[in-house]
């Protein structure tokens, strides 16, 4: 038996009963790809003077030029286009070979989330909602799509929440939590009130371009240092969001934080309930320790899942943050993608495995 033949012998059997993958990246396959979704003045307005991001950069992002488009480099679609930008590609590549039974989508171009033309950035979120549906659900039933939203304009979020929401291919709501104010604010409740009367989830992606450095410190030197540093803003979004009273106004209010990690958090809970103890007469609206809510309200997707040495140090990560909080996401295409059949260094049960991969997420999105 080949490597080749050996390798997809390993991804068919671990595989088998079905994956949900959580986190996939479509991208349109040219600039004017969403044209069709955007009125003629926003048309135009791409073409002539196109995003103004709340960033020190022009014409780039903080990643590096030797991975263009941070993606693996295999996933160049032979017909052209930039990686998940062709739906056979993704389907002959990732979707029918690691047997993804649902994938949801979560489109990045565009930075939306970014875009101080808040009038360019509705159009865009309303854009990119409808060319989801229409170019990806539509022809693929297997394929969710996630609720793009202008985080600083909560009005117009809620509208198009309400215009989107009954709409069942839609599976949760996109924010970004390099915000330009911390997602606790009451400034954002009205996303939060609608997300919870839809019953529809955050789904918190790292990065974004909130207009702050990407550390405390500062812009780093280093991607190595950029890479990490969207970990960050995972306490960041968790400690604002509890601290500020949002689980306790909306209790149901469900939150997904994806592509940030995860072994911090047993960490964090713990420190935040030690302050809580000594000056929790500060947050007196809060009727119980921060970690409550943490494990109450708040899901992880596990890619990039941190990964030590010893395996059984990954299993007692796991057994801490709670096998039922871990939702199963490979990041495709991008280059530090998980491969579902080598994603987890440790020895799991069927039943474990079936948990992460699958039954997770089949509570969470209510598949």
């Amino acid at each position: 038996m080949s490597i080749v033949e050996s390798t997809q012998k390993s991804a068919d059997a671990k595989s088998a009963a079905g994956i949900i993958d959580c986190d996939i990246h479509p991208l349109p396959k040219t600039a004017k790809s969403l044209h069709p979704y955007l009125p003629k003045r926003w048309q135009e307005h791409a073409e002539e003077f196109g995003a103004h991001l709340r960033q020190p950069f022009i014409n780039t992002t903080q990643y590096p030029r030797s991975a263009p488009l941070i993606c693996r480099r295999d996933a160049w679609p032979p017909g052209g286009g930039p990686p998940g930008s062709d739906l056979a590609f993704m389907q002959q590549q990732h979707l029918d070979p690691f047997n993804i039974v649902h994938g949801v989508l979560i489109p990045l171009f565009g930075n939306v989330a970014s875009e101080r033309n808040l009038g360019y950035a509705r159009a865009m979120a309303t854009a990119h909602n409808d060319w989801q549906i229409a170019e990806w659900c539509e022809r693929d039933k297997r394929l969710y799509a996630t609720l793009v939203v202008v985080q600083d304009d909560a009005a117009a979020a809620v509208r198009e929440i309400e215009r989107c929401a009954r709409d069942k291919r839609f599976v949760q709501i996109m924010l970004a939590p390099r915000s330009s104010e911390p997602l606790g604010r009451e400034r954002y409740w009205p996303i939060y009130e609608a997300a919870q009367a839809f019953d529809l989830p955050l789904g918190i992606h790292s990065y974004g371009v909130g207009g702050h450095a990407s550390t405390g410190g500062g812009w780093p030197s280093f991607y190595m240092e950029e890479h990490y540093a969207t970990t960050m803003g995972g306490p960041a979004v968790m400690s604002s969001m509890v601290l500020e009273g949002v689980f306790e106004r909306f209790p149901k209010l469900r939150v997904v934080l994806v592509e940030i990690g995860f072994a911090w958090v047993p960490s964090f809970a713990w420190r935040l309930d030690r302050l809580w103890q000594r000056m929790g007469r500060e947050v007196p609206h809060l009727t119980r320790p921060p970690s409550e809510y943490i494990r109450r309200n708040f899901w992880y997707t596990t890619q990039p899942m941190e990964e030590p040495p010893q395996p059984e140090l990954l299993r007692r990560t796991f057994d801490w943050v709670g096998w039922d909080r871990l939702l199963f996401s490979s990041d495709y295409p991008h280059w530090d993608q998980d491969d579902p059949a080598y994603a987890f260094n440790m020895k799991m049960t069927p039943a474990e495995r079936r948990q992460i991969c699958r039954t997770n997420a089949e509570q969470f999105h209510r598949f």
